[in-house]
């Protein structure tokens, strides 16, 4: 005979899970897949915070400005793509693949990451590039050492009226790896892999 969980455990569990997702490291489960350590899971007293986007582990300098909320929340895994220049590698583009999920309402979503910097949803089309422009790029070093820094984007623009459609800003966040090391000599080019978290951000309706 199979048990019926009563309607309120049952949010109460969908509620934990995206809090994990949302703070990027699931209880038990190595983010980067080189950690010796086990992640310990949150305190539920944690969770709503980390569900609102507030995760103490993002920097502070990385926070989008007031009148921004967290939208979507998606973990990625590919490689940083570098080109030789003048003997040394200059990043050409990333290439990820992207899983995650929206937070309101919650839905699985998956996405692709390239030049732009510029991510597509798999499921609606919808495209977002970032303004490349240095001067609105936030970097922040990341914790591991050797990896490419945490930033936060603004948006230039988005096309569709779905996943990414009204995206502001883009934070990258828990980069591992994608650093090019050493010389290089005539015009090869370089993937070297990397994991983060991007968390996209809309305008408060």
């Amino acid at each position: 005979m199979t048990r019926t969980l009563p309607r309120h455990l049952k949010a109460a569990g969908a509620f934990g899970a995206l809090a994990l997702v949302a703070v990027a490291v699931p209880a038990g489960v190595s983010f980067a897949g080189t950690d010796s350590g086990t992640a310990t899971a949150e305190q539920p007293a944690a969770q709503p915070e980390s569900f609102r986007g507030v995760d103490p582990r993002v920097p502070p300098e990385l926070a989008p400005p007031a009148g921004n909320v967290l939208h979507a929340v998606l973990k990625a895994k590919g490689v940083q793509v570098y080109g030789c220049r003048d003997g040394a590698w200059a990043l050409l583009e990333p290439a990820a693949s992207l899983t995650g999920v929206t937070v309101r309402p919650v839905r699985k979503v998956s996405a692709s990451h390239y030049r732009g910097p510029s991510w597509q949803s798999d499921q609606d089309g919808s495209l977002l590039e970032g303004d490349p422009n240095p001067t609105t790029i936030v970097r922040v070093p990341s914790e591991r050492p050797d990896s490419i820094p945490q930033l936060r984007i603004t948006a230039k623009t988005t096309r569709g009226d779905g996943l990414f459609g009204k995206v502001t800003y883009i934070q990258r966040i828990d980069t591992v790896g994608g650093v090019a090391s050493g010389s290089c000599t005539g015009s090869g080019t370089k993937a070297v892999p990397y994991r983060a978290v991007y968390r996209f951000y809309t305008a408060r309706s």
